[in-house]
């Protein structure tokens, strides 16, 4: 082998390889009932098993020695965590705050035994809180629980009625939620996340956090706007907490500003210290207790009407099934609850697994999703996921499996159980105030905007679309025309596909756009023709638009040419039957007159009688062309027989000299009768028998057409029908069409459409373009046009 610098030369000699010689070589396996049946050995069964329960795999190689440590830690700062976070969030739910507990409790509990995930935590969320706080007040309006006093309604809430009626609705909504979760992890509908890009997933958090800030607004300012539901809710209630603005309760003002203030505060000079700090300082959690032993010696409440947190019910409640009745009503928003926190938590689970090296099962992850949810509604919890800011203290701190969440759970059962009341007089504006300041990370996204403005006008516009459609529409709305609006994009980009002519890297088996690599030669009489996206319904009328027009041949206009000249010669036909039949009439009766009259006439035999014909119709020696259109030409192939009939061929091409167009141009007005030959054997049966390619009016160089499918991983009937038709259509004019490149799975979705036929075989497809090409020059080129030397590569065709 030769090394010219860092590039080395190969000679290759192999045999040419179609579909079915390749079959032949490699002997494709088909597989029996019997052999599918005994894969389900016992390795295989306790694979299946460790997969659906992955505890059973990592729990008995736990070590207590190595991760013990690093877990309790990383599970006592993440159940600090969610002590706040989990009473914050229920204002986000309209629910109680001690719902916001169980809702910490109870999912991240499942989600140990189910899930294939080390870090993530799982819990509640701001993005998921805003959602089924929007059902929650869509189905339980404040106008519905006020109380009536005989006749009158009063303007007094029956609260308890409220809430009551609400967790119903949450729960319900997020059972079905999990129940929706747990039938698409079954059915290995994992990959639905994928429809969830991740412009479309960032836009609709930060639009969500958008939502969040305005629910919160009546508790930082302690107003009562009105709540409205459906599309522009957003902007409704942001009008009216503006007008309502001049009516801001001042100390809980100043509570939340002060909260404010000291949480931002905290939060930058722990991330300034973050390095030096072995477990993160909690803000929120000092926030909280700070809050409620001032709001309990100041007595804010009593004194000064500050909302707070109220009674909070010390112990857990029972399980209970969710109102069926509510599923009608709520399907809608459980379906969007489900996919919203499976994308969320996939992306987080595939981020920590790639960076510490193991891998998540999309499957498995909805599933444990689904069962976290299922369980948890049963226990008046609500939609759950993993939170960004818990998952990232899991991982710093050091935690290195799900046992960090059996501490986390372990700190949020003891507050449930005996630190819960010491809350009841927490002012609602801190947890306002915490939400508040946790959505910075959310509001940093915009920054998506100049990045993708840089990178993907596609996905900017993705973004965008998210963006407002989820703050005009509302959650559930605006994630269903955001995803229906990116999948549009994705049609409308295979609609549009780049199509190219492939041209031949010399001395080399490539072949790149002839229109972008100028060291690319086009293969004489070959075109080699790829689109980069697949073919299907959506796009196989342009795929076939734009073959013709990059092969230079308008097939459309050829074929209305020929039948216009079939059409035509049946017509010259016809006459000349006519015209035979009325004169061998007119002979016979010549003949019988002159049978009467000329007795004894002299006998003149057939073969003198068709030599006179012969003579007046052709000299000997001369060659008589007709020509058709400019290009087709009849013309003697041999010199007149004794009987008085000639052959005539019919030839491609050529420009015949005018002169030589005897009374023989008369055909072309259709008024002559066949020439000399029986009726089986006249002009127009030879021109049917012709192709287009005879009949000249258009002229190419153009024998072989490939058609290069690698970039198709699937294909429907409708392209199995465009294909078909691209066969037969340019058959019509003599060039052959040949598939290379295709994948196995595009080769057996052919054989099952009955694609191979006797016109269209398997030796129409190979391998790869290169043995396409080969087989094109061997079969055609070397005949028809000159031969292209493929330089150091030679293949025994």
């Amino acid at each position: 082998m030769d090394y010219p610098g860092k590039s080395g030369v190969y000679k290759v000699e192999r045999e040419v390889l179609d579909e079915q010689r390749l079959e032949e070589l490699t002997q494709r396996k088909t597989l029996s009932n019997l052999q599918i049946f005994s894969r389900c050995t016992l390795p295989r069964l306790k694979h299946t098993v460790l997969s659906s329960l992955p505890v059973l795999y990592w729990l008995p190689k736990y070590s207590v020695w190595d991760y013990g440590m690093p877990d309790l830690i990383s599970g006592i700062s993440v159940g600090i965590m969610h002590l706040p976070q989990g009473m914050a969030y229920a204002l986000l739910a309209s629910l109680p705050p001690v719902f916001g507990l169980y809702t910490s409790l109870y999912p991240a509990f499942i989600y140990i035994f189910f899930g294939t995930s080390r870090h993530i935590s799982i819990g509640t969320f701001t993005v998921l809180s805003i959602m089924v706080g929007s059902v929650t007040e869509r189905l339980a309006p404040d106008m519905d629980f006020l109380k009536q006093n005989g006749t009158n309604v009063t303007a007094e809430m029956d609260i308890t009625a409220r809430d009551s009626y609400r967790v119903q609705v949450a729960a319900a909504t997020t059972v079905l939620a999990g129940f929706i979760q747990v039938v698409l992890g079954l059915v290995k509908f994992g990959f639905v996340g994928t429809y969830l890009s991740e412009p479309l997933v960032r836009a609709y958090t930060t639009a969500a956090a958008a939502h969040a800030v305005v629910a919160q607004l009546k508790y930082i300012f302690g107003i009562s706007p009105t709540r409205v539901s459906g599309p522009l809710s957003l902007v409704y209630t942001l009008k009216d907490v503006c007008s309502l603005l001049p009516h801001t309760h001042l100390p809980t003002l100043v509570v939340s500003a002060v909260s404010m203030v000291f949480l931002i505060a905290a939060k930058e000079l722990n991330s300034f210290l973050s390095r030096k700090l072995p477990v993160p300082v909690p803000v929120e959690l000092i926030t909280i207790v700070a809050g409620t032993l001032i709001s309990s010696y100041a007595n804010l409440n009593g004194n000064y009407t500050v909302s707070v947190v109220g009674e909070i019910p010390s112990g857990l409640l029972p399980p209970s099934v969710p109102d069926v009745s509510l599923f009608g009503e709520v399907v809608s928003d459980a379906f969007a609850l489900a996919i919203v926190g499976y994308a969320i938590s996939i992306s987080l689970g595939k981020t920590f697994a790639l960076k510490h090296g193991y891998k998540v099962d999309s499957n498995q992850e909805l599933v444990a999703l689904g069962l976290s949810n299922t369980v948890g509604g049963f226990f008046q919890c609500y939609a759950v996921c993993p939170s960004m800011s818990r998952s990232l203290i899991q991982e710093t701190t050091g935690g290195k499996t799900q046992m960090a969440s059996v501490a986390s759970t372990l700190v949020v059962l003891v507050t449930i159980l005996k630190l819960g009341p010491l809350f009841q007089e927490l002012p609602k504006a801190i947890l306002a105030a915490i939400v508040f300041v946790n959505l910075k990370g959310m509001f940093k996204q915009y920054s998506d905007i100049a990045t993708l403005w840089k990178s993907s006008k596609i996905d900017l516009v993705v973004w965008l679309v998210t963006w407002v459609s989820t703050m005009l529409f509302n959650l559930d709305l605006g994630l269903a025309a955001s995803i229906i609006f990116a999948l549009l994009t994705v049609i409308f980009r295979t609609q549009m596909p780049t199509y190219s002519v492939l041209g031949n890297v010399p001395g080399t088996e490539l072949y790149v756009d002839i229109e972008t690599h100028t060291e690319a030669k086009e293969v004489p009489g070959v075109t080699i023709f790829r689109s980069s996206a697949t073919v299907y319904f959506a796009n196989a009328e342009l795929y076939l638009e734009a073959l013709k027009r990059k092969s230079g041949l308008d097939i459309s206009k050829m074929m209305i040419y020929k039948r216009r000249q079939e059409a035509k010669q049946k017509r010259r036909e016809r006459r000349a039957e006519r015209q035979a039949k009325r004169r061998a009439k007119r002979e016979q009766i010549q003949a019988q007159k002159a049978a009467r009259h000329l007795s004894a006439a002299p006998v003149i035999s057939v073969e003198e009688e068709a030599g006179r014909w012969g003579d007046t119709c052709v000299d000997e020696g001369q060659d008589w062309t007709e020509r058709e259109n400019n290009t087709v030409f009849v013309i003697p192939a041999c010199p007149q027989t004794p009987d008085g009939q000639c052959r005539w061929e019919y030839l491609k091409g050529g420009d015949p000299d005018s002169t030589s167009l005897g009374w023989m141009s008369e055909l072309q007005d259709g008024d002559t009768t066949t020439l000399g030959s029986s009726s089986d054997d006249t002009l127009s049966r030879d021109l049917e028998r012709v192709s287009l390619g005879s009949l000249g009016k258009w002229t190419w160089d153009i024998h072989s057409i490939i058609i290069d499918l690698s970039t198709a991983n699937f294909i429907d009937t409708v392209a199995i029908k465009t294909i078909k038709n691209i066969f037969l259509d340019f058959s019509e004019i003599d060039v052959d069409i040949y598939l290379a490149g295709c994948q196995a799975s595009v080769v057996e979705q052919l054989e099952r459409g009955f694609f191979f036929s006797e016109t269209i075989t398997k030796r129409r497809l190979f391998a790869s373009v290169h043995d396409a090409v080969l087989y094109c020059l061997n079969h055609r080129g070397a005949t028809s046009f000159p031969r292209y030397e493929l330089s150091v590569v030679s293949i025994h065709c």
